[in-house]
C-alpha cells in the first residue's frame, strides 16, 4: 500500500468513525445509557456524557475494513491475524461494555482480558517467544513460559491503558502516539489494516476533545481503554515477533512507557495502602501535573513526552544495543518517579497552605 493509498483509507476511517459516534452518541443520550455522570471526586466533566467512544470506533473499523476488504480485491485473502483480532476485539467490547454500566470485580475483568488473549493467541499462533538480546549475553527465548509471559503483557498493557484513561484523549492520544510509531518503525502500516484503527481513533477524538463543542462530547469508556490497549499489545508483538518485522521488543518498552510507568506505580502505591490496582484514585500522573497546569496543558505534557519518548527509543535501537536501551529505561524511570514524588510534594504543600 502506497502513501496515497495510506491517507485514502485513513480520511475513509475519520469520516465513518466521527458518523458513528455522532450516532451512538444520540442513541446513549436520549435513552440515557452508557452515560457518565459527574460525581465531583474523581470526574472532571460537568454534564452527563455519552461513554460510547469504544463501541464507535470498532463499527468504525468493522465497516471501514469491510470496505478496505472490498475496493482491495482481499475477501478470502485477509491474514489470519487481523480477522481474529478483530473478533477478540469484538469479545473485549462486549465484555467491558457491561462492565461500564455493572462495574465488575477485577477478578473478572482481568479473566476476561486473559481469554481474548488466549483466543488469540491459539488461532494466530503468535506470542512473544524472544526478548531479544537484553544483556549482552545473546538473545533470550522464553520457552514454555511464551504464552503465560505473553498473556501478562497484553493485560498488563490492556490495564495501563484503561488506568490512565483520566482525562480526554489521554489514553487514546498515547495508544495513537504508539501505533504511528510502531506501524510506521516495522513498516506494519503498509500492509495492514493499522491504519483504519488509527483512523477510527481519529473520529472518537474530534469528539472526545470536544472540537465538534462541548455538548457533543463523548467518553472513551472501559469498554475502549480496554480495545485500544489491546491493540496498541497484539501490535507490539506482531511487529517485534515475526520475521518479516525487525523491531527489538526493547525498543517498544519506550512507545508504552507512560501508561506503562504510571500502572507499576500505582500498583505499588495501592498495594502498601492495602489497595486493589484497580481502585479509582487521584494519584495517576495527569493528577499530579493538574496540580499545577490545566487538563489541557496535562494532556499537550504528556502527549509530547511520549512522542519524545518513542524517538529517543528508536535512535537507542539503531545506534545502541537493547542493553543499553535497558539501562537508560531504567534511569528514565528513576527520573519518572523522582518527579511524581516532586509533584506529590508540592500538592501537599498547596493543600497545606490552603488550610
Amino acid at each position: 500500500m502506497d502513501l496515497n493509498l495510506i491517507i485514502d483509507y485513513l480520511i475513509i476511517s475519520i469520516i465513518a468513525s466521527m458518523a458513528i459516534n455522532m450516532v451512538l452518541r444520540n442513541i446513549a443520550q436520549h435513552n440515557n445509557i452508557l452515560v457518565d455522570i459527574p460525581d465531583k471526586s474523581r470526574k472532571f466533566h460537568k454534564r452527563a456524557t455519552p461513554v460510547t467512544g469504544g463501541l464507535g470506533i470498532i463499527l468504525s473499523v468493522l465497516i471501514s475494513g469491510k470496505l478496505y476488504i472490498d475496493l482491495n480485491g482481499l475477501n478470502g485473502y485477509v491474514p489470519v491475524f487481523s480477522n481474529y483480532l478483530i473478533l477478540t476485539s469484538v469479545l473485549i467490547v462486549i465484555f467491558f461494555l457491561i462492565d461500564d454500566q455493572k462495574n465488575m470485580k477485577p477478578f473478572y475483568r482481568i479473566a476476561a482480558q486473559s481469554f481474548a488473549s488466549l483466543i488469540m493467541i491459539f488461532f494466530s499462533e503468535i506470542y512473544i517467544t524472544n526478548l531479544g538480546n537484553l544483556f549482552g549475553y545473546g538473545e533470550i527465548y522464553l520457552g514454555y513460559l511464551s504464552i503465560p509471559f505473553t498473556v501478562f503483557c497484553i493485560v498488563g498493557i490492556m490495564n495501563a491503558f484503561n488506568m490512565i484513561d483520566g482525562i480526554n484523549g489521554l489514553s487514546s492520544g498515547c495508544a495513537m502516539v504508539a501505533l504511528l510509531y510502531i506501524g510506521f518503525a516495522s513498516g506494519l502500516i503498509y500492509d495492514s489494516m493499522l491504519i483504519l484503527l488509527i483512523g477510527s481513533m481519529v473520529g472518537f477524538l474530534i469528539f472526545n476533545l470536544t472540537i465538534v463543542g462541548k455538548k457533543r462530547a463523548i467518553f472513551l469508556g472501559d469498554h475502549g481503554s480496554n480495545l485500544i490497549g489491546y491493540w496498541v499489545a497484539w501490535s507490539a508483538i506482531y511487529s517485534s515477533q515475526v520475521d518479516y518485522y525487525e523491531i527489538q521488543p526493547m525498543t517498544l518498552i519506550w512507545f508504552v512507557a507512560i501508561p506503562l510507568l504510571d500502572c507499576i506505580g500505582l500498583i505499588f502505591s495501592r498495594y502498601r495502602r492495602g489497595l486493589s490496582f484497580q481502585t479509582p484514585g487521584r494519584d495517576h500522573i495527569h493528577h499530579r501535573l493538574m496540580n499545577r497546569f490545566s487538563a489541557e496543558g496535562t494532556l499537550a505534557i504528556i502527549i509530547c513526552i511520549s512522542v519524545l519518548l518513542c524517538s529517543f527509543g528508536m535512535l537507542v535501537e539503531l545506534f545502541f544495543s537493547s542493553r543499553v536501551s535497558l539501562g537508560l529505561f531504567f534511569v528514565f524511570g528513576l527520573i519518572y518517579y523522582s518527579f511524581a514524588y516532586y509533584f506529590d510534594y508540592i500538592a501537599k504543600k498547596i493543600r497545606s497552605y490552603n488550610v
